[in-house]
């Protein structure tokens, strides 16, 4: 099998895990896209790398995030202009667009480290040794950022919200 298509395969199997990671990294869904486009490239033009890497899985989240906290520090993501609205019927969200913002919002009382912890460990099912690769920290500090996280996320009021409607 050669590079691009071994690639390509790598990619049809994880892109809806990387872009669903990004999204909860804090990226909105369309730049949850962009955010897992822009990391795969650098992981093609640097596929050999990917390739030997003990676990790609892990290698590929590490590029993720990367790219995703370097795109934080280089852009604004406020409001844009523009000159019309589009016109389109959706049907009603409210409950799908609750839960969202709910746990949106419970994640962004996190750290960058800690939120980082959770997406990889209960979202993209990494295990802690893969996370330590991933975050390039020690074993202790990736169990240390999980229980900080599940903490407050426990203590989290728009959490218990979503626990009284269940």
């Amino acid at each position: 099998m050669g590079r691009d298509d071994e690639f390509s395969e790598y990619v049809a199997a994880r892109w809806p895990r990387l872009v669903r990671s990004a999204v909860l990294l804090g990226c909105a869904p369309a730049e949850a896209e962009d955010v897992t486009q822009a990391a795969l490239t650098q992981c093609l033009v640097n596929w050999s790398k990917v390739r030997r890497a003990a676990d790609r899985d892990a290698y590929v989240h590490r590029v993720l995030i990367n790219t995703f906290v370097s795109g934080r520090r280089r852009h604004w993501h406020g409001e844009r202009p523009t000159g019309e609205l589009p016109e389109r019927v959706v049907a009603d969200e409210t409950d799908s667009v609750d839960l969202a913002d709910a746990v949106s919002r419970s994640l962004g009382r996190l750290s960058h480290d800690q939120r980082a912890a959770v997406v990889l460990r209960y979202f993209a099912h990494l295990t802690e040794e893969q996370m330590v690769d991933v975050l390039g920290v020690a074993p202790g500090t990736v169990k240390s950022r999980l229980s900080r996280a599940l903490k407050i996320l426990a203590d989290d009021p728009n959490l218990s919200e979503l626990r009284e409607l269940s």
